[in-house]
């Protein structure tokens, strides 16, 4: 798309300045070149605003690359991102971080971002990329790459890992922003995990937490996502520590992207009550003062990224500038397709469900079973201690496994409970952070053909119903995104996830997002790895028989 010219009558909001005023406002070469205030604010006039930012989102998590993320996100005024690819980074290494520049370098949207620091997250999974300090050193160095992505493994950060200290001390050299992630972390220890130059935490479920994090000198995002949902929790603070709170998604998926982005959480904040230029402040300035994105303001010499609104109510996109050029009106992206290359890693085999079965297909009767508890709209889950017996499913018991996609092994196998399911089963493989092949099930025969499909594909989403029928979205982008239109992917995805639900019997809003946590061994309590069931909360494997009380 080319820069483009132009003059919009309107009332321009001065977020900065705290004022709105009629205003003829012109653009040319893509800046800002004109603001003649015409009077006070005039309700008939629409209202122009700075582009919203999302501060913190994986890309991938939209099942979508960047190019066809940005034709999304623009339809809902988000002019930019700050986006941490260690999702394809854990499938591909930096291969996969390059790929995404690349890929991103063919959007006028503006994506900066991360280098990714925890690839793999952790020791006790397997991934197929690796990416170390030297890695991260020349990432760093690399255009489009402005930050160093969410520091997970908060343990090794508190007991002075040298290579984690070594990836701060090479952001902080080139006065990089370097982003947290320490889920439940307070006190002394949030204050030394601060003190290592971490500056933000997008992981905060509570008021409590939140405000001891910001006591230590970090800004918090709160994350509104397609499984974490902490916005009701911590709006209060974007009134109580203005300047200091960004809003993100973290992970969305694409049918909630077509619904809306920044600009739904927006319109529920000012609901709430908050002061208009104060959510602003955090959807649009506070996001580009931290990473120093050169977004702009709308002022003389900005960039035009631009949005223009009704009111400043309902936030309804009417029109969205990128650079100066028109992107997207009245809902709909201007922005055209582009076709991608796909790029993957699948080496995983086929399953057998022999190699599903626990214990004969009955649990142990005589003692108490580890077993998963996943809680929707969260990526915590629970350790429960049951004594199960007899076949599946029973009281909501039903059988997880995660598969090696990387390498041609036996699967893992334990015991969840939070899915719901009355038959058939699920499986993806979008399972974070290594990205290997998860799913849920009834029964042994179910589960395993959930999973064959998504290795017969080298990646997607699959769901299998009461008679065994299969269903499929493919992902053949590194087994994480899909190559078709963003409408077509979000519409499959929301049938998948209907059919879980209505005809599989799911209560979880989200249920492939909150499969895809399933084995993401940094957030306690319980998880799932390639290797076995991990205790979160000890940081270590352990058994499906639980231990004496």
């Amino acid at each position: 798309m080319s820069q483009s010219s132009g003059v919009l009558q309107c009332n321009h909001v001065d977020v900065a300045g705290r004022r709105i005023r009629a205003a003829e406002v012109a653009w040319a070469d893509g800046q800002v070149v004109r603001i003649d205030e015409l009077g006070p604010e005039n309700p008939d006039w629409p209202y122009l605003l700075p582009g919203f930012i999302d501060a913190h989102v994986h890309i991938e998590s939209s099942l979508l690359p960047p190019v066809e993320f940005a034709r999304q996100a623009v339809r809902h005024g988000t002019v930019a991102t700050v986006s941490d690819p260690h999702e394809i980074a854990n499938v591909l290494g930096c291969d996969g971080v390059r790929w995404m520049l690349a890929n991103a370098a063919q959007t006028p949207f503006h994506i900066l971002f991360g280098a990714p620091s925890c690839v793999p997250a952790t020791s006790f999974e397997t991934a197929g990329g690796r990416i170390g300090v030297a890695e991260v050193e020349h990432l760093l160095a690399t255009p489009g790459i402005g930050y160093l992505s969410e520091v997970m493994n908060f343990p090794g950060v508190l007991a002075g890992d040298p290579d984690l200290l070594a990836m701060l001390a090479a952001a902080r050299a080139r006065g990089l922003p370097v982003d947290g992630h320490a889920p439940g972390l307070s006190g002394a220890a949030a204050a030394a995990y601060a003190a290592a130059g971490i500056s933000t935490d997008h992981e905060c479920s509570t008021l409590a937490e939140a405000e001891d994090k910001l006591a230590a000198g970090m800004q918090i995002l709160i994350r509104e996502g397609s499984a974490a949902r902490n916005f009701d929790a911590l709006h209060p603070l974007l009134s109580r520590y203005p300047g200091r709170v960004m809003l993100c998604t973290d992970d969305c998926h694409p049918d909630d992207l077509t619904r809306g982005h920044i600009d739904r959480l927006v319109a529920r904040a000012v609901a709430l009550g908050h002061d208009v230029f104060t959510v602003l402040e955090a959807a649009c300035l506070t996001p580009q003062r931290h990473y120093g994105l050169e977004v702009g303001q709308l002022r003389i010499g900005d960039p035009f990224n631009a949005v223009q609104v009704d009111n400043l109510c309902d936030f309804t996109v009417a029109a969205v500038w990128l650079t100066g050029t028109l992107a997207a009106r009245d809902g709909q992206s201007l922005l055209p397709p582009l076709p991608v290359t796909a790029v993957n890693r699948f080496a995983a085999r086929p399953v057998t469900p022999d190699e599903l079965v626990i214990a004969g297909g009955h649990m142990y009767a005589d003692t108490l079973t580890r077993v998963i508890l996943a809680l929707d709209g969260q990526l915590l889950t629970r350790d429960l201690h049951l004594p199960v017996s007899g076949p599946l499913p029973a009281d909501d018991v039903l059988l997880i496994a995660v598969v090696n996609r990387y390498a041609p092994t036996a699967p893992a196998v334990a015991l969840i409970r939070g899915f719901g399911l009355r038959a058939g089963a699920l499986a993806s493989s979008v399972a974070h952070d290594s990205h290997n092949v998860i799913g849920v099930g009834c029964d042994p025969l179910s589960l395993a053909t959930a999973l064959n499909a998504v290795i017969a594909a080298q990646g997607g989403l699959a769901v299998v119903d009461a008679t065994g029928a299969c269903d499929l979205l493919p992902l053949p982008i590194a087994g994480l995104m899909s190559d078709a239109d963003g409408d077509q992917v979000a519409a499959r995805y929301a049938a998948l996830s209907a059919a879980v639900c209505e005809r599989l019997g799911s209560p979880l809003r989200a249920p492939f997002m909150t499969l895809s946590f399933m084995a993401l061994l940094v957030i306690p309590e319980l998880k799932l790895s390639d290797r076995g069931l991990f205790d979160g909360n000890n940081f270590t494997l352990t058994t499906l028989e639980a231990p004496a009380a």
